[in-house]
């Protein structure tokens, strides 16, 4: 088994491999596990495919969540481990530390996490918790240390997001519901959106709304 022909099963999902540790003594993965392979969505071929899910037409609770759980539970159950997601808990699997230790994801200017492919298109629909201990691909360098104008800090029409620890989530949420918030709510986060590595990884207007109603909801 390695990373790559996991990765050619979960293209067939249209997910992607994000990046892949060797957890050390962690309580939020099994006791066996040696590998743990974090899975997000291949964009733009990802909103296709959940669109034409059971869970999407079902008009049940958290369609992507079970969407997600169906899934990642395949591929976990095809290569012999564990699916784990961020929706498990409380308490929650730290996907935002294991994210950094991957050495494929870092801290943006803006305190949101930003991936070597993906930029600011960053998000998480599971983990695989292998019993294997894989090969993993070399670290990388954050795409932020050679870009220069970081437009990320500045593109948030009211400041809500562009200092490090610092969003005003309530601000944020706020603005969305407004007519000036639209096309933040309708097109997706500005501030995301402005990162030069994201613009490969445009979201379809469905999919950037899907995920703007659950945030303004939340």
């Amino acid at each position: 088994m390695t990373l790559a022909a996991i990765e050619v099963e979960a293209q067939a999902h249209a997910l992607t491999i994000r990046g892949a540790i060797h957890p050390v003594a962690d309580p939020h993965v099994p006791a066996d596990c040696q590998t743990l392979v974090m899975l997000g969505p291949d964009e733009p071929a990802f909103w296709q495919v959940f669109a034409a899910s059971a869970e999407h037409g079902d008009g049940q609770p958290d369609p992507l969540d079970r969407w997600s759980r169906r899934v990642v539970g395949s591929l976990a159950e095809q290569f012999g481990g564990q699916a784990i997601l961020p929706s498990d808990g409380p308490p929650y699997p730290p996907f935002l530390r294991w994210a950094r230790a991957t050495g494929r994801c870092w801290t943006s200017p803006t305190g949101l996490l930003v991936h070597d492919t993906a930029g600011l298109m960053l998000s998480f629909r599971g983990a695989l918790a292998l019993p294997l201990r894989l090969g993993l691909s070399p670290r990388v360098e954050s795409p932020c240390l050679t870009c220069a104008d970081r437009p990320c800090t500045s593109v948030c029409p009211i400041g809500a997001l562009g200092t490090e620890g610092a969003y005003d989530v309530p601000a944020c949420q706020t603005y969305l519901a407004t007519d000036a918030g639209q096309d933040c709510r309708l097109g997706g986060c500005l501030v995301r959106r402005a990162c030069p590595v994201s613009s490969a990884h445009r979201r379809d207007p469905a999919q950037a709304a899907f995920h703007m109603a659950a945030f303004v909801k939340d």
